[in-house]
């Protein structure tokens, strides 16, 4: 196995995922969003459009790491900026709770989890 195999597998396996039960289907199963930690180079990118991301953290950025972030089970992308209009119309409370968990997905109380 190459280097770079290794290190994707590495970074597939440890993504996290949360369920969505108000982006489930019609038979009530709950929308799997996956996500890789949230790295330098994502802050990176939300920072090019949102000046001030880290501190001042808005709706429209939060949507914007979700389309970047969100995967389905076999890590591609669920989201397309295409879709930002919707994701806009969204209750604030969902979408803070999606951005919050891609958040924090690398935070030392989630380590003491593993």
């Amino acid at each position: 196995m190459s280097l770079m195999e290794t290190i994707r597998k590495r970074q597939h396996a440890s993504r996290r995922s949360l369920e969505v039960p108000e982006w489930g289907d019609e038979d009530g199963n709950p929308l799997i969003i996956y996500f890789g930690k949230f790295l330098a180079h994502d802050l990176s990118r939300l920072q090019r459009k949102h000046k001030d991301f880290v501190t001042n953290i808005n709706i429209d950025g939060m949507v914007d790491m979700i389309i970047m972030k969100a995967q389905n089970r076999d890590g591609d992308l669920i989201f397309t900026l295409e879709d930002k209009p919707t994701l806009m119309r969204e209750p604030v409370e969902l979408i803070t709770r999606i951005a919050g968990e891609m958040m924090m997905a690398n935070s030392p109380e989630e380590h003491e989890k593993n």
